[in-house]
């Protein structure tokens, strides 16, 4: 498999830190993706080299993380995040360390990683560093805490939810004691900010394996403590597949619309996420009528595509193929208000009135009537359809 830019450059950062005279390795979920030969995106560094070490061999640095040991090192043309190695203190809020140590040893900084399949490294001369068994795990496709599952789970809640990402992303099972830490602590998940939460909710909507996703997160217990039916409601999403994140949650809307206002508050929907959420859901209504012209015009490709989808995961399939979408709203003669033949300016100048909300009125109806093929967009047949069929039937 052919490696990214953003990995030969990590590997030119390892370079000099080791002419520096210190150790460093790549770390975490780009080792576990290039073992599972997986499009590799973060590639971060780990090092024996304290920040101040670091930023002494690199010329353009940023700290970026520096009191947990972390510095973005910009001198290869890829910005990179180079670590120290570290331990942490204790969680007393489920969330985050009361401390960060520096170590000078690799084997300390593995140890405190979440799941096996994250916690190798790779080196610069291509050997993996494999201490708790991740290459095992991932032939074997297991999600396994390092360690005391319980003592992972405890020190960051978080990693519950992670554990079902992966799963739902990987297609692999979570590790028996590993799933019986994540039931006995489920409620933990309440120590963690909803912001947290929807990240890894909304890379699960974008996984490959979204209905074993949620069939591990209802058998895990955490369900119990998100927002939305997803036990009762397993079988909708038995067919779901989406590239955007903000489907999901659409959809998770129209499985659960008497809670709209509980989902978009409890997972922190953006402004944009609602209102694409609003306009899929009044499209998959109008579906259920058939389209109109207008709900061709006035719909992006992509909400009509996802309102089609909804309806075949509903097991509602309409009469004609996703393609012919694509097909009708080409064709249709308006593609855009800006390409209707008349304005406001041309209906004033044909009557005595003020302008007014009727402007919007009339040309919202030039607008159908044009899309349903009464009048041609034509300035002149526009004006006589306006004097004599819209002012009339007013």
């Amino acid at each position: 498999m052919k490696l990214s830019k953003e990995w030969d450059v990590a590997l030119r950062v390892i370079d000099k830190i080791e002419n520096g005279g210190f150790e460093a390795v790549i770390v975490g979920g780009a080792v576990r993706d290039h073992l599972l030969e997986r499009q590799v995106n973060d590639v971060d560094v780990a090092t024996s080299a304290l920040p101040s070490e670091v930023k002494q061999i690199f010329s353009s640095t940023v700290d970026v993380g520096i009191e947990h040991g972390t510095v973005l090192v910009l001198d290869e043309g890829e910005p990179i995040e180079v670590t120290t190695y570290r331990t942490e203190g204790t969680y007393s809020d489920y969330r985050r360390p009361e401390e960060v140590a520096f170590v000078r040893n690799l084997e300390e900084d593995l140890q405190r990683r979440d799941f096996t399949i994250n916690a190798m490294a790779y080196t610069k001369e291509g050997n993996i560093v494999d201490l708790y068994g991740g290459k095992e795990d991932i032939e074997n496709r297991v999600i396994r805490a390092v360690g005391d599952p319980n003592i992972r789970f405890r020190e960051d809640a978080l990693r519950m939810l992670r554990a079902i990402r992966f799963g739902a992303q990987l297609g692999f099972s979570i590790e028996g004691e590993t799933l019986k830490a994540i039931q006995i602590d489920s409620d933990l998940i309440d120590f963690i900010a909803n912001e947290r939460i929807s990240m890894e909710m909304a890379k699960i909507w974008k996984s490959k394996y979204v209905y074993y996703g949620l069939q591990v997160l209802n058998e895990s217990n955490l369900s119990k403590f998100l927002v939305g039916h997803f036990a009762e409601q397993l079988e909708d999403w038995r067919t779901f597949k989406a590239e955007k994140s903000e489907v999901g949650w659409a959809y998770l809307c129209l499985l659960n619309r008497q809670d709209f206002q509980k989902i978009v508050e409890f997972y922190r929907l953006s402004n944009k996420e609602k209102t694409y959420i609003r306009k899929v859901l009044k499209a998959f209504d109008a579906l259920r009528q058939k389209w109109t012209a207008m709900d061709y015009f006035s719909n992006e490709l992509e909400v009509l595509e996802t309102a089609y989808d909804f309806a075949c995961w509903q097991n509602e399939k309409p009469a004609f193929e996703k393609e012919h979408i694509k097909a009708v709203k080409s064709n249709l003669p308006l593609q855009s208000m800006n390409q209707l033949a008349i304005n406001g300016n041309h209906l004033v100048n044909l009557t005595s009135r003020k302008k007014g909300p009727w402007i919007k009125v009339a040309l919202d109806a030039a607008t159908i009537a044009v899309l349903n093929g009464y009048v041609e967009n034509d300035e002149d047949k526009l004006k006589e359809w306006f004097l004599n069929d819209f002012i009339d039937e007013r």
